[in-house]
């Protein structure tokens, strides 16, 4: 079956201005379903929270999983699923019912799926109880594929009768989305085969089903998935701070914005799914409706076709941050045999002791599209009041974007500052010194351009 689902998560949906979150990368792949056939039964949700586009989002998505199931059985327009695998459509609401036994015939199920009609009530463990009755006869690998929502009325949450599925072999899929009153993702991954992010699948109103199943059509014919490489950059806005170890093969960080995880092998005996998990942080410039992924490049040998999502988090920043550069880093290599390293670091002399000042200043209601012109200037006060020069700095603050104006704060301004230059009375290694620091600030960008002689007066 090759890559049969894949999904990306976030730990939230909205985050503080320099607040963590995690990114979840999961994917489940399988034996190719021509050589190792499959008995699936489709569990649809009929309740009255599917009324209206749910049902019909629920009634598409099943049609495009039956169509790529038939063709990558088949592979010619014959109406029927080959190679084994059958299927079956189960729904249920206040109660369950069989609305097809296993069988191979295009038509009637796509028949079955359109003639499901919305009822009063939702018993998902009575669908599921159903759906084992179903699979009872099946000689072939066991799968469910369950659509809802997650609630429930009746019946109890199905955590008793999904445990004795997935302990009996059965795989258990869930194709959520959120309908009616909301949805119960816990309830949603309780239910689904572990890990459960592997074989969890949520849209928000099911629309998109469809596409996903129409996208792994050309899968389902591979064996499995071999050397696997998913490579996730996040954007500028934010950086990795750190990863977990995933269920199967290595993660590593390539740079603070890109973790790169290797599989060697995914589903080629048996169905099976893995998880990452890693944490982000926003770094404070941006704020906003964002997409924290820049990028998630998939390859593997059988060339699975995986097309991550790019989830949006809402970051609200009440000021934008900026900080100054640091110096630039000398590179340095180490052999993994070499006891020693020499490194001539070039032409950086320590004339005295000292310190460093890192100054943060605050530029109140900078309006967007417009650049900063700031400098910072630094003296030191003898007991006299006295001052005496120590720097000078002068930088250019980036627009922001936001729609209004807004605080922007520039961090990390840093000065040298000898000990050989202090003015204290106390010529003590760490005798205190005292500083003043003044800024100045303009706009750069005004709008204002200068009449010229040809101007109409």
């Amino acid at each position: 079956m090759g890559i049969i689902n894949y999904s990306k998560t976030f730990s939230t949906t909205n985050l503080e201005c320099e607040g963590s979150f995690q990114i979840n990368l999961a994917l489940a792949a399988g034996t190719d379903i021509r050589s190792g056939p499959a008995d699936i039964v489709l569990l649809i949700d009929r309740s009255g929270d599917m009324s209206g586009a749910p049902i019909a989002n629920i009634k598409n998505g099943a049609n495009a999983l039956i169509d790529a199931i038939a063709e990558a059985t088949d592979g010619t327009e014959s109406g029927q699923i080959g190679y084994g695998s059958r299927i079956s459509i189960v729904s249920f609401a206040g109660s369950a019912t069989t609305d097809t036994e296993l069988i191979t015939d295009v038509s009637e199920l796509k028949e079955a799926v359109n003639n499901i009609q919305i009822a009063a009530g939702t018993n998902v463990a009575a669908g599921f109880t159903m759906a084992n009755e179903v699979l009872q006869s099946a000689t072939n690998t066991k799968i469910i594929v369950l659509f809802t929502n997650g609630l429930y009325s009746s019946g109890g949450n199905a955590s008793n009768i999904t445990a004795q599925l997935r302990a009996a072999g059965t795989t258990i899929f869930v194709f959520g989305l959120s309908a009616g009153e909301g949805i119960n993702e816990t309830a949603i991954a309780n239910w689904a085969s572990k890990p459960s992010s592997a074989f969890v699948n949520i849209e928000q109103d099911g629309s998109g089903f469809a596409d996903f199943f129409d996208s792994i059509t050309g899968n389902l014919q591979n064996v499995g998935a071999t050397n696997i490489t998913i490579t996730d950059t996040v954007s500028p806005c934010f950086r990795i701070t750190g990863t977990s170890m995933p269920t199967q093969g290595q993660a590593r960080l390539l740079d603070n914005n890109t973790v790169q995880w290797t599989i060697e092998d995914l589903g080629t005996d048996a169905i099976e799914g893995v998880e990452l998990t890693f944490t982000v942080e926003s770094l404070g410039t941006c704020t906003g409706e964002l997409q924290p992924n820049q990028s998630t490049v998939y390859t593997d040998t059988e060339d699975n076709v995986v097309d991550f999502p790019s989830p949006t988090l809402a970051v609200d920043c009440t000021e934008v941050v900026i900080p100054e550069g640091c110096p630039e880093p000398i590179a340095l290599a180490v052999d993994g045999c070499q006891d020693t390293v020499e490194l001539d670091a070039g032409n950086l002399v320590i004339d005295s002791l000292g310190c460093i000042a890192s100054l943060d200043v605050t530029l109140q209601d900078v309006c967007p599209n417009k650049r900063v012109a700031l400098a910072v200037i630094l003296t030191e006060v003898d007991e006299d009041g006295t001052e005496y020069n120590r720097g000078m700095k002068t930088m250019v603050i980036p627009a922001h974007t936001r729609e209004f104006c807004t605080d922007v704060t520039v961090r990390c301004i840093k000065f040298v500052l000898p000990a050989s230059l202090s003015v204290a009375e106390d010529d003590a290694p760490c005798a205190a010194r005292n500083f003043n620091a003044r800024f100045l600030a303009n706009y750069i960008d005004s709008g204002f351009t200068c009449c010229s002689d040809n101007d109409d007066v």
